[in-house]
């Protein structure tokens, strides 16, 4: 036999998803299996290679190194067995696309135009996932996912740049009115969100203003600093993608315009658009809707 060292095939899969997991009670529901199904097959292979691949506590199942690097590897070869089957096939892939965006983008921008995306791209459902940071496609079973490139993407990852974050103040139209010029910002109130807690320190740092609130409040969510802005209780700094709905409906306004802020927004996704003709037409359409991010911002 050409590959003699070669474990029995049909324990990889349960065993790598129970590495993923640490649960083989999680493998076996991804699997469609039972339990004792995959106990079996983990236990198989561990007698194949002699080793034991978990450490079994009461109510925890840890994976040993070898395990974790057992596992990397065998997850590799099956995402190149994937890629290889999809470049051969003949069938189309099939079924909804799950999108995760970061929560106030996709409440505040990609909802509102659903009926359009329903409309330039009937054929294709696409489940909607709120979520920021890190992108695990296997573990939350997601196919793409718009991110803020302020944390490292995997090498491994498809990207697509879509649009260049430009952040600003706005503030409700009757208190722009008193805002003739920075200088004015020090006799307002400052509205800070948890999640950008350094969001007014970085525009001053980039505009070089140096005005200074007549008080501040911090709101957990941006959506909740940015209703707060609408509501008059002060200015906030915002990203034009989130209020440009807003700025059109003169519900704010940016008296000071927006700056590129150095991070953009990518569209990850968990194979290349040329393997899967329904993630290249979403991408393109994602990239004809935000191109105007960045040229409208230029005026508002």
């Amino acid at each position: 036999m050409r590959w003699s060292a070669l474990p029995p095939l049909n324990t990889l899969l349960p065993f790598e998803a129970t590495v993923r997991h640490a649960s083989m009670t999680a493998a076996a529901q991804e699997l469609h299996v039972t339990h004792g199904a995959v106990s079996r097959q983990v236990q198989n292979l561990e007698r194949s290679l002699g080793v034991s691949l978990f450490e079994r506590h009461p109510r925890a199942l840890r994976p040993t190194p070898e395990a974790r690097q057992l596992a990397a590897v065998v997850r590799d070869a099956l995402d190149q067995i994937d890629a290889g089957a999809r470049q051969v096939s003949h069938r189309a892939p099939a079924g909804p696309l799950t999108l995760s965006c970061e929560p106030t983008l996709l409440m505040r921008w990609l909802i509102p135009r659903l009926p359009e995306l329903a409309g330039s791209l009937p054929d294709i459902t696409v489940h909607l996932s709120a979520g920021g940071g890190p992108v695990h496609f296997d573990r939350d079973n997601i196919d793409l996912a718009i991110r803020r490139d302020d944390f490292p993407f995997p090498d491994k990852v498809s990207r697509a740049h879509l649009f260049a974050e430009r952040i600003g103040p706005v503030c409700r139209p009757d208190l722009a009115g008193r805002l003739t010029g920075t200088a004015d910002l020090a006799g307002t109130a400052f509205l800070h969100t948890g999640t950008r807690p350094q969001a007014w320190d970085d525009w001053r740092r980039i505009t070089g203003m140096t005005a200074e609130p007549a008080s501040q409040q911090t709101l957990e969510h941006f959506y909740l600093t940015l209703q707060a802005a609408v509501a008059g209780v002060g200015v906030a700094i915002a990203p034009y993608a989130v209020v440009r709905d807003d700025l059109e409906r003169g519900q704010l306004v940016a008296p000071f315009g927006f700056v590129p802020d150095g991070t953009s927004y990518h569209l990850l996704s968990r194979r290349p658009p040329e393997q899967d003709a329904r993630v290249g037409r979403l991408a393109a359409w994602l990239r004809t809707r935000t191109a105007t991010l960045e040229t409208d911002s230029d005026r508002a």
